[in-house]
């Protein structure tokens, strides 16, 4: 879609928003807001596509009700500058928004926001209420996950060779729809939770060794790294292979890629590759490569976290029901670190080769 057009839409549905508030106050009504419900009781687990999906349920955000007024004013000076920004073009990351909406309201002790995890939720709250993505609201978050590999990007007229960063690599932005793929050759792409790991790979050259693009999430991946891992794949049709720690932690972040999250569950289909597969690490990896030594107990937290992990209907397939189990028999979880126990050079001339070639991944 042209992108002036887009951002003529994205200010009319802004303007909207705030024409339904002024047209509640001249009629003497409650100024009220319409806001998704994100909780777990209103996602939806697509089984036909493998996504989590947002349901219809929504609450009503009434001003003149004392529980939410702060909210209400809260998201609508969030709107307001979202369309200004838009309407200048200009970008802001969700940090620099909080900063500029941050004050003391006049004649009040009153501050708008105490703390930016105030202003982030609301953010998406107006993604989902006015159904326009963030990124074309012109906020950003930081910066998060590494990308380098046999892949040519084009960014605004300049054209990055990620086989041509030294060990460094490409920094992942928050929104990549600018991105071009010029000349992608790689087979395809190792999706790491950690970066100790990643650089470690690169260091052992396995991107050049096994022709992949390889991308660092850092830990749990930003919405900037999941789209660009949606886009390599649907556009260049590049199988997705994800590693991870072997705990609960790094289960999910997997499944995150793969299905989506709940919190961002209306944009799972832009976000989600469900096409993805696992290649560890997983518990059968300890007795399979002799890394009884190198595991670490699992402590109550992960025990609950397991057991919120099999209640989720994206992880009833049987594979990872059985990974679950064993993890709770066992008692330990594993990091991908602990393969430096067999060698430094072990992970990428061995484990990674090995499964990957064989074709030992899980759904």
């Amino acid at each position: 879609m042209d992108m002036q057009k887009r951002r003529k839409e994205v200010v009319s549905k802004l303007k909207g928003l705030g024409e339904e508030i002024t047209a509640d106050v001249h009629a003497g009504k409650a100024p009220k807001m319409k806001v998704p419900q994100r909780g777990l009781n209103n996602v939806v687990f697509d089984k036909t596509e493998n996504l989590l999906r947002l349901g219809d349920k929504k609450s009503s955000r009434n001003f003149l009700n004392l529980a939410h007024s702060r909210k209400f004013m809260q998201t609508m000076i969030i709107a307001g500058k979202a369309k200004e920004l838009v309407e200048r073009d200009k970008t802001a990351s969700i940090r620099e928004l909080y900063y500029q909406l941050k004050h003391t309201i006049a004649n009040t002790k009153e501050n708008t926001f105490e703390d930016q995890s105030e202003s982030d939720p609301l953010i998406v709250d107006l993604e989902t209420s006015l159904e326009v993505l963030r990124e074309e609201l012109h906020l950003k978050a930081d910066d998060k996950g590494t990308i380098i590999g046999n892949i040519v990007i084009e960014d605004s007229g300049d054209f990055i060779d990620c086989n041509k960063l030294g060990r460094s690599g490409l920094a992942i932005p928050s929104i990549v729809e600018h991105y071009k793929f010029k000349d992608v050759k790689a087979e395809y792409v190792l999706v790491i939770e950690t970066a100790a790991m990643f650089d470690r790979l690169v260091e052992e050259k396995y991107h050049t060794k096994n022709n992949c693009i390889m991308i660092s999430t850092k830990g749990q991946a930003a919405r900037g790294c999941r789209r660009l891992v949606n886009r390599i794949h649907k556009e260049k049709k590049l199988p997705i292979i994800v590693f991870t720690d072997g705990d609960p932690w790094g289960y999910y972040i997997y499944s995150v890629v793969k299905a989506g999250s709940m919190a961002l569950a209306h944009e799972s289909l832009r976000l989600g590759t469900p096409e993805a597969r696992y290649v560890g690490m997983t518990m059968t990896d300890i007795d399979t490569y002799g890394l009884e030594k190198v595991t670490e107990k699992l402590k109550d937290l992960d025990k609950k976290r397991i057991n919120e992990l099999l209640m989720y209907p994206w992880f009833q397939k049987k594979e990872w029901r059985e990974q679950l189990k064993l993890m709770t028999d066992k008692g330990v979880r594993i990091e991908q670190q602990a393969l430096a126990s067999k060698s430094l050079e072990f992970v990428a001339e061995e484990y990674l080769p090995e499964k990957i070639n064989s074709g030992n991944l899980l759904p």
